[in-house]
């Protein structure tokens, strides 16, 4: 069991890692929100599929139902790919996977500020401020230029990553039996109309689109590697192993992007990169510190001791 879900990991850190060279190539074709309402529209009607075939409620029916797709469609999939798409094009692949790799440390401060029971104690508070911290020295912003195109990339990317920890502390606000395919599936697909109100809004056009095999391939292996299956897998492994080792893959992710994107677009990571992740990295450990440890002695198998 242990080797399955082991593979499963890794095929997933590939599949969301590999997403961020998909996007980064794709945007040499297709006008940025545009391009991630298209990858939406697609991969909300694969999930919708999912969730008539496998849920017991594939539709919404709750007042509550329908705002927690709210939150989901507008959060975790509108903002969040927005900024993402926009910015990924000023950055690299493995930059804007080390950004959004901070959301788990977001998450949880958004908890704290939301969740009347969560608390952040002085530690946590220093995990967080390391992990803004990894953000910085990852920018390495010129102090002459704070505009300049790298550094708002990134900044729009903080602004993705932003926005999808908050949709996810405030779906858990409400107590809702809605399945989680079928909210992914009705968040995707508004999620998909509110990107093409923004996409008309920017003046973006299907014209402007260079329909090259590069582009429908980048297009395709979003909706069915990225989404479709990356989701569905998501899912196996979260009812599985539970989310503190499902966090673990925002960390893995990074690194197959900085992999796909040097061999697929020649993208170098620098040491300001690696700096900036180790950063995050130490600062999620400090925060999810008692959740580490108790993961660790689930699995060897040790008395499980908190603080």
């Amino acid at each position: 069991m242990r080797f399955r879900n082991a593979i499963l990991f890794v095929a997933l850190a590939v599949a969301w890692g590999s997403a961020f060279t998909a996007i980064k190539a794709g945007l040499e074709y297709f006008p940025p929100v545009l391009f991630a309402a298209f990858r939406y529209d697609l991969a909300g009607l694969l999930m919708l599929g999912y969730a008539v075939y496998a849920t017991d409620q594939w539709l919404p029916k709750s007042r509550t139902d329908w705002i927690v797709v709210g939150i989901g469609g507008s959060l975790l999939i509108a903002a969040y790919h927005i900024f993402l798409f926009v910015g990924e094009q000023g950055t690299t692949s493995a930059a804007a996977a080390i950004v959004v790799s901070l959301s788990p440390i977001l998450t949880t401060g958004f908890a704290r500020a939301f969740l009347p029971d969560e608390r952040l104690t002085a530690l946590g508070i220093v995990g967080l401020l390391i992990g803004f911290v990894g953000v910085g020295v990852l920018s390495n912003p010129d102090p002459g230029n704070l505009l300049d195109p790298r550094t708002v990339s990134l900044f729009l990317v903080f602004l993705a990553t932003t926005s999808f920890a908050l949709g996810s502390v405030l779906t858990r606000r409400f107590d809702d039996d809605l399945e989680i395919g079928t909210m992914e599936a009705w968040s995707m697909l508004l999620g998909a109309v509110l990107m093409h109100g923004v996409s008309l809004g920017a003046s973006e056009s299907i014209a402007d689109v260079q329909w090259t095999a590069e582009a429908v391939l980048a297009l395709l292996y979003l909706v069915v590697v990225a989404s479709a299956l990356g989701f569905l897998i998501y899912f196996d492994l979260l009812e599985r192993l539970g989310p503190i080792e499902i966090n673990l893959v925002s960390y893995a992710a990074p690194v197959v992007a900085a992999a796909t994107g040097l061999l697929f677009l020649g993208e170098t990571p620098t040491v300001y990169t690696g700096v900036g992740f180790i950063c995050i990295l130490i600062g999620f450990g400090l925060l999810k510190r008692d959740a580490l440890r108790n993961e660790v002695a689930r699995f060897s198998g040790s008395p499980n001791r908190g603080d």
